[in-house]
């Protein structure tokens, strides 16, 4: 390992003994910045992403389809991707879509090693008269331009970037299989699409899955970037995820500060369904958006969702916190309905146990459930959007 500690410093001293590189690179991110928050007549002339002059360039070596049962999520891609440069001097180029291929990058580019990235997920769904749709792609575009800017990456224009991805999905849509296209579009200076056809999350139905609470590390702290979709914020979570996987549980529920606030669960949003102890009345409750929690999509979904169709029902929907302890006293009072998580893959993940200070604590659900009411309402609720049996302005037609 010494080499390569060394090769790391020399490599740090060079940029910092050539000016004209560092230089060059503040440069670049103060026009960055410029163009994120600035309103300057240099700004104005950058050029936006503009879809009609998109060119499309298509493979001479059509992949062969893999049968759905054999699909593995991220290992099977389409036979295109999309391509747009940005440069601080012209600002968006000309879209392109071309075969799927592979990135040349020079090993000191920044995104190596500062993490200058980030990345979208969104599903591209089958509708029952073989139509193709897309859900929310507009929430997408707006979180992708705040973690963008968070980052001073260039923004983008979000119904342009739409209709893009419109045309390459509608190229490659023979790969949409019964069950979702994901399209996973980092944004850096090179802004590129690829696609991955992938079978169903749970092949053979839902399994309820078990949680460590895990307190003595953070996935978000207070004035940080957790509520970005940054590259930065999953790395550091594989290490505590793969030690509670060493004591048999599937995910870590992170715990914050000294109160033991939940916040999210695994890469999920994490939801809490119970009665309250003062009211009596039903209550679902996720941790509020206070900086250290991504502002999902699915998770935004739920809870219109629940606003619609919970609340008439006597439901209270609280974007509000919540500590471990008062989650374990659910529990043991029998006041605990259901705890599920909230994300694209999955739409919802159940929880059966949680483990909290040596004792499991019991989510609600029965022994031979896998899961609870409201996440199966919730899932087939968004599922019916998603596929268009439901007509809904969340639903975008290709």
């Amino acid at each position: 390992m010494k080499p390569f500690r060394q090769l790391a410093r020399r490599q740090a001293l060079s940029g910092l003994a050539t000016p004209r590189i560092l230089s060059s690179q503040i440069a670049a991110t103060s026009r960055l910045r410029l163009r994120n928050f600035s309103s300057t007549a240099s700004v104005a002339q950058l050029a936006a992403l503009d879809p009609s002059k998109l060119t499309v360039t298509k493979t001479q070596s059509p992949k062969k389809l893999t049968p759905p049962n054999e699909l593995v999520f991220g290992k099977t891609f389409t036979d295109h991707m999309v391509s747009v440069e940005w440069t601080a001097t012209e600002g968006w180029h000309s879209p392109r879509i071309i075969p799927y291929q592979n990135l040349s990058l020079d090993p000191s580019t920044c995104v190596f090693h500062y993490a200058f990235e980030c990345f979208e997920g969104m599903k591209a769904y089958k509708d029952k008269n073989g139509g193709t749709r897309l859900f929310r792609p507009n929430k997408n575009m707006e979180r992708l331009n705040k973690s963008s800017a968070r980052i001073a990456l260039p923004t983008v224009d979000g119904d342009a970037l739409t209709k893009v991805i419109g045309e390459f999905v509608k190229l490659d849509d023979r790969f949409i299989p019964d069950r979702p296209l994901v399209l996973v579009p980092p944004g850096s200076a090179l802004l590129f699409v690829i696609a991955s056809p992938v079978g169903p999350y749970y092949p053979t139905g839902f399994k309820a899955i078990s949680l460590e609470a895990t307190d003595y590390a953070v996935r978000a702290w207070p004035g940080g970037v957790g509520d970005k979709k940054l590259g930065a914020n999953y790395a550091p979570c594989i290490l505590p995820q793969l030690e509670a996987a060493s004591r048999g549980f599937q995910q870590n529920l992170w715990l914050f500060g000294e109160e033991e606030y939940v916040t999210e669960v695994g890469t999920m949003n994490l939801f809490v369904a119970l009665k309250n102890k003062e009211t009596g009345k039903k209550e679902l409750i996720t941790a509020p958006l206070d900086g250290t929690i991504l502002e999902g999509v699915t998770r935004d979904s739920v809870l219109a969702l629940a606003r619609e169709r919970l609340e008439p029902k006597g439901w209270t929907i609280s974007e509000r916190k919540i500590r471990m302890s008062e989650v374990a006293e659910a529990s043991q009072e029998g006041r605990m309905i259901e705890v599920f998580g909230a994300g694209t893959a999955a739409i919802v993940s159940p929880v059966r146990s949680i483990s909290y200070r040596g004792k499991l604590v019991d989510c609600g659900l029965k022994e031979n459930e896998e899961a609870g009411e409201i996440a199966l309402q919730m899932k087939n609720w968004i599922e019916d959007i998603q596929y268009g049996d439901e007509p809904h302005p969340w639903s975008y037609v290709v």
